[in-house]
């Protein structure tokens, strides 16, 4: 386009150049005129360039951003992830200290079990040794008794106690006193050895219990041990998933700093680059504002320029009358017939910041969907000549009154004019403007916004406003008619 571009100026030069030679010859044109003609083409130029570089910065800006956004984007899904597993693993940790409470609990029911059993054999065992001790006490007063008896004196002692026994009677109760007494010993001897096997009974049980709990506290520690392995891994695991997590939270804090920084230099360079282009806009109304062009006619365009005018259209005026597509329409004959701008359709579409559905790639969605049937017809009727204007600029109200463009015409919701021409400020107004450290940037950027706002809910009303424009279509003939008579009261 470039390409193009200088081409064109370099014929335009050597057409200026001629017609300087022509004016000298015959003395009609002053040769300042040739002079100021060129120079401003070259700030023209010099204009082009400075907004082609803007554009590429911004361009690059806009990759970078998207980059980040997508590594952000990555960066979050590693955070949740992260999250998840973190989650995860405090749970199995949960779990386990759980367990661990519980096996906690038991080995100390173990061990309170294991001290009354313990006790209970202490004390049976006291049992035992005081039965036997009682058992060898009984068991030798009994051999003494015994020995004393039949060994103290032999037969000649049973004699003495039968002839020093005065009757049969008291013979017979000493013999019973004796028996009743050696009798008494030998059942408490047999008494003290079945205690002793009931003692002996009782310690081997509470042993058996003992041995029992014994190894299920050997198992409860061995569970213990386990478990809280487990635990020390699944705690590093943790300890380690957290330090993931608080380098990706990082990451994600930097991702926003980096953002926030090139989303600053982004706004910066649209407020340049807008800043430039009204720049531009300005320089190429002065300079036609010396001569007026004559932009109408008709033009012999291929079906892509046709399709390519049609969905510009629609993309800019699509909730807007007939009259404001024919509008728009007429902006982009009139671009193409003056000299200011590219000579083609598309061109003049796809020139660099002019017309932000194309930027948006919204005009390229309705090529590919196919403009509406009265976008089709308003751009057949301005490629035929028809205009309502010989606007080469439009814009929403607020922006032109922002700009302060003196002369414009409202068509719809749109301000027409044909040179950028600006009246000053009141003196309050510039003195506020000076204060604020050219804070007029900002609306530029907002401007900005604000188009994508309205692409947005147009794309919204589209399938609506092709409805009720195929309805519109049926009852047109009358209005084109009503509508070119206002189009002819808004010229004048």
């Amino acid at each position: 386009m470039n390409q193009i571009l200088n081409m064109k100026n370099k014929m335009k030069k050597k057409f200026l150049a001629w017609m300087l030679l022509f004016a000298i010859i015959w003395g009609n044109i002053p040769l300042s005129s040739y002079a100021d003609e060129t120079e401003d083409l070259g700030t023209e130029e010099e204009t082009r360039a400075t907004i082609s570089n803007l554009e590429k910065e911004s361009k690059e800006t806009k990759d970078a951003i998207k980059q980040l956004q997508g590594e952000k984007e990555q960066t979050k899904s590693n955070v949740n992830n992260l999250q998840s597993q973190s989650s995860a693993l405090q749970s199995t940790i949960n779990s386990y200290s759980s367990k661990l409470n519980t096996i906690d609990s038991e080995i100390s029911a173990t061990e309170e079990k294991l001290a009354e059993v313990s006790a209970e054999i202490v004390e049976l065992d006291k049992q035992l040794q005081e039965a036997r001790q009682e058992e060898k006490e009984r068991y030798e007063l009994l051999k003494l008794r015994m020995q004393s008896t039949y060994e103290n004196g032999g037969s000649k002692g049973l004699l003495r106690l039968m002839l020093e026994s005065g009757t049969m009677k008291e013979l017979l109760t000493k013999f019973e006193y004796i028996n009743a007494i050696v009798a008494y010993d030998k059942r408490k001897i047999s008494e003290l050895k079945a205690l002793q096997e009931d003692i002996e009974a009782k310690a081997a049980v509470v042993a058996e219990k003992e041995a029992e709990l014994d190894a299920y506290q050997a198992q409860l520690d061995e569970k213990h041990d386990e478990i809280s392995g487990l635990t020390s891994v699944v705690k590093g695991q943790l300890n380690t998933t957290n330090s993931s997590l608080s380098s990706e939270k990082n990451k994600l804090e930097d991702y926003d700093k980096k953002l926030a920084e090139l989303d600053k230099k982004m706004k910066a360079l649209e407020a340049k680059t807008a800043a430039a282009q009204a720049a531009l806009a300005q320089k190429i109304a002065e300079r036609l504002a010396r001569t007026k062009e004559d932009t109408s006619g008709s033009y012999s365009a291929s079906d892509t320029e046709l399709i390519w005018l049609a969905a510009t259209i629609q993309a800019e005026s699509d909730g807007e009358s007939y009259t404001g597509k024919l509008g728009v329409g007429s902006v982009i004959m009139n671009r193409v017939k003056s000299s200011a701008f590219p000579n083609d359709v598309v061109s003049v579409i796809t020139q660099p910041n002019q017309f932000a559905p194309y930027r948006s790639g919204k005009v390229e969605f309705i090529i590919a969907n196919g403009p509406n049937s009265t976008c089709i017809r308003a751009a057949q009727e301005v490629l035929a000549g028809a205009r309502v204007g010989d606007y080469l600029f439009f814009m929403t109200q607020k922006w032109a009154d922002y700009y302060r463009i003196s002369e414009y015409t409202m068509i719809g919701n749109h301000a027409f004019f044909y040179r950028w021409q600006t009246k000053e400020p009141p003196a309050e107004e510039a003195s506020e403007e000076e204060s604020e450290n050219h804070e007029d940037q900002q609306p530029a950027q907002e401007q900005q916004e604000e188009q994508q706002q309205e692409e947005e809910q147009q794309e919204e009303q589209q399938e609506e406003q092709q409805e009720e424009e195929e309805h519109e279509e049926e009852n047109h003939d009358d209005d084109d008619d009503d509508d070119h008579d206002d189009e002819d009261d808004d010229d004048d």
